[in-house]
């Protein structure tokens, strides 16, 4: 039977059975990932140096990508493989990866920041507020004699002119006011 312009209509063309028609959505991931995984992990471990936990990300990133692909992809094709195209794909997010780590700062493991020396204010400030609470439980004459030739750095003779005292009693009451400090530091929790 001839159409009106002379040709001969085609039959209409039979819809494929569910054998014939590539798989789609969850189902063509499954067949990417039983027939692909295995080969496509062994290829990433070559490329990702071994490590195995980068090359599952590969593996995983690159069956996304073909699934998102699915309507370009058929998994039955027998002619035509999907490795070399899984492959291109695989490599490329391993340069890519590379890229990025090379691009930003290299990461830095918290643990060793923990134990960092800080200069840190805290600790010569205690001291001296624990040093000026045993230097007054001092009686004044030892606090006096401590006061000039520690803290003001002055000899025992200096010391002796400043007070008004002998030289001979300024060295007396140096010994007894360290000996009567080193208690008080003790007391409260300070070994010299």
């Amino acid at each position: 039977m001839r159409s009106g312009d002379g040709r001969i209509p085609e039959e209409p063309a039979a819809a494929p059975s569910a054998a014939d028609r590539p798989p789609r959505g969850d189902e063509l991931a499954e067949t990417l990932y039983r027939r692909y995984s295995v080969p496509l992990l062994s290829f990433c471990l070559k490329h990702t140096g071994g490590d195995r936990q980068w090359a599952e990300d590969v593996v995983q990133e690159t069956l996304v990508r073909a699934w998102r692909n699915a309507d370009r992809i058929d998994p039955n094709d027998e002619v035509r493989s999907l490795m070399p195209w899984l492959a291109t794909v695989a490599r490329r997010i391993v340069i890519d990866d590379r890229r990025a780590k090379s691009a930003r700062p290299r990461e830095v493991n918290p643990e060793p920041l923990e134990h960092v020396p800080a200069d840190d204010q805290v600790e010569p400030l205690l001291r001296s507020m624990v040093v000026a609470d045993a230097l007054q439980s001092l009686s004044q004459a030892h606090r006096e004699v401590l006061v000039e030739t520690v803290l003001r750095d002055r000899s025992v003779n200096q010391a002796a002119e400043a007070l008004g005292i002998p030289v001979g009693t300024v060295k007396s009451r140096v010994y007894y006011a360290v000996r009567a400090l080193k208690l008080a530091l003790e007391e409260r929790g300070v070994n010299a």
